[in-house]
């Protein structure tokens, strides 16, 4: 099962308690009817990362003070770029997100030039927490002009292996091999999730995406698990597809798909090209879940160092992360109450 142990709860807080449940929503309260209240604050982890990643974080941050909600945020800085990584540093940041179960990351910026080590401190801390499963929904939000409106779709990406294994040598002079990793056990894992969210959030098809006319072995085997695993699954339909007609369709016709499961790097080419299509990296929220942990995150991963200080960084995805944080948490009336007032600014212009 990919439910996940929410984050925990640390302390009673002073507000006043009630006996309504959270998960009633806003629109279905009479105006009479009070706030719901938690009866406790959660400690969630947060590493605000690179270029703008700490100004988002600063307007997740006002928002959640101005919402009264009840979160209470360990702040970790972890920065390849800006010196301020090392193995302690990141064994802190692990300690704190397995206490907390739950947190919030922005990008952590891999330098490209190889200084030794080929797998970055973004690698590190998926592997190590094992956050098998990247979840992006990309979701059309009234206000944005866009080409295709109306949009609806999920990407799940597996993100432990594949061409992010961080296994390259030069054999001669001149050659490099790079090893690409695709297991059966982690490729039957990341398509079971992939049809377990399907049915829990009632979506009707699974689309596996791959190049196994190419990489025979290494994508036939994930094609192969996915299918395997569709079987257990009769009512939800299921495709596969290669990856560079599924790059032209999500273009062209993107309305054909609903829930996507690839490997890793087909993944990330995935969500930057479905994050284009409404409106951009600043406006997708993205969460990655291992069987204890979720880390909630821009759905794009992107650092925009050049925007640092111009106040011009769009805080969307950010904040719709945070929402999803919240309902995770089950703090669904806090979690509607951010997602709905971000969705109405956008839909009324005022930016």
């Amino acid at each position: 099962s990919w439910f996940l142990s929410a984050g925990q709860p640390v302390k009673k807080s002073r507000r006043s308690l009630t006996s309504r449940p959270l998960s009633v929503s806003a629109g279905r309260r009479g105006p009479e009817a009070p706030p719901a209240r938690a009866d406790a604050i959660f400690k969630v982890t947060m590493v605000p990362g690179d270029g703008v990643g700490p100004e988002l974080m600063t307007a997740v941050k006002d928002v959640f003070r101005a919402a009264d909600v009840p979160v209470e945020f360990e702040e970790f800085h972890l920065s390849e770029v800006q010196h301020m990584a090392s193995e302690e540093k990141l064994e802190e940041v692990l300690t704190s997100m397995k206490t907390n179960k739950v947190a919030m990351k922005g990008k952590i910026h891999t330098p490209m030039e190889f200084k030794g080590e080929l797998a970055s401190f973004e690698m590190k801390l998926r592997r190590k927490l094992d956050l098998f499963a990247n979840v992006v929904h990309v979701n059309s939000l009234p206000g944005y002009s866009t080409r295709h409106n109306n949009l609806d779709l999920v990407i799940i990406r597996e993100q432990t292996e594949g061409e992010y294994s961080a296994l390259e040598h030069e054999s001669v002079p001149g050659v490099i091999e790079c090893l690409k990793i695709i297991t059966r056990v982690k490729s039957r894992r990341i398509a079971k999730f992939a049809f377990d969210y399907a049915t829990k959030k009632g979506r009707s098809k699974v689309t596996a995406v791959h190049k196994a006319n190419i990489m025979k072995l290494a994508d036939g085997l994930f094609l192969q698990s996915c299918a395997e695993v569709a079987q257990l699954y009769p009512k939800i339909k299921y495709e596969n597809i290669i990856i560079d007609n599924c790059c032209m369709q999500l273009v062209q016709n993107p309305y054909q798909f609903d829930v996507l499961v690839m490997p890793n790097l087909y993944g990330n080419i995935i969500d930057n090209l479905a994050a284009g299509l409404v409106g951009g990296a600043g406006v997708v929220p993205g969460e990655s879940y291992s069987a204890e942990y979720a880390v909630f995150e821009t759905g794009a991963r992107h650092p925009f160092a050049q925007a640092v200080g111009r106040n011009i960084a769009n805080p969307t995805a950010m904040l719709l992360s945070a929402a999803n944080m919240l309902r995770h948490l089950n703090l669904e009336y806090h979690s509607q109450m951010v997602s709905d007032a971000v969705r109405r600014v956008i839909k009324q212009g005022k930016v």
